[in-house]
């Protein structure tokens, strides 16, 4: 089994920021791959398929990005997962809005929702896929940006990449990460074309919020 966590925040009146990212991810491979309906388990919502001959367990954790790593400290033992078994997928400040890239290991970049994974299964060498949302250019505009609703014209890359996510993902389930890539950067290019000249330099993200820790 392949546990694909997607990352952002619980509750409608997050669904549209940049922060929800891998939630968003996530519904996009339910709707393609006939997945299950989602149900409450491991304080998360959580929604079991198969793509290809794998089956894959897909979560959005409902602990708030600060927690998420009780959510998937709690499914990995349960279903004893090792960290090959683990992907999560997340908003990434460091790339222009529409890259994406994939990471085996690593630091968290101020990301508070990899920092409380790394914590709570004790390593940070889980593999990660990274969706750009790029950098405001200001560090002091770095919260309301990942905390903002994707604006409109970023419909313009954002739903040509989650649909172009959808039909790479079977490779990133064969632990084909470059055929994954490729395939995204073919069907996604004229719209990161566009995108290429949007700033993407990151400074770390907000320490995380107090009132529900919600950052």
């Amino acid at each position: 089994m392949l546990l694909m966590v997607g990352l952002g925040n619980p509750g409608p009146e997050y669904a549209g920021h940049r922060h929800n990212i891998g939630f968003m991810a996530l519904d996009a491979i339910t709707h393609a791959y006939s997945f299950g309906p989602w149900r409450s388990k491991f304080s998360s919502q959580v929604s079991e398929g198969q793509i290809g001959t794998t089956k894959v367990l897909l979560q959005k954790p409902e602990t708030f990005m600060n927690r998420s790593g009780l959510a998937v400290s709690r499914a990995a033992h349960f279903y004893k997962l090792t960290l090959d078994d683990v992907l999560v997928l997340h908003d990434e400040l460091d790339l222009a809005p529409g890259r994406v890239r994939v990471k085996d290991g690593g630091g968290v970049a101020g990301h508070n929702g990899l920092r409380s994974i790394a914590q709570s299964i004790g390593t940070r060498d889980f593999k990660r896929v990274r969706f750009g949302i790029g950098h405001p250019g200001d560090k002091a505009k770095v919260t309301g940006h990942v905390l903002g609703n994707f604006a409109k014209a970023d419909k313009a890359w954002l739903s040509p990449l989650l649909d172009a996510f959808v039909a790479a993902v079977p490779f990133l389930v064969d632990r084909d990460d470059g055929g994954f890539l490729n395939k995204i950067a073919a069907l996604t290019k004229p719209n990161q074309h566009k995108t290429a000249s949007a700033p993407a330099d990151s400074a770390h993200r907000p320490a995380p919020a107090k009132a529900g820790d919600r950052g």
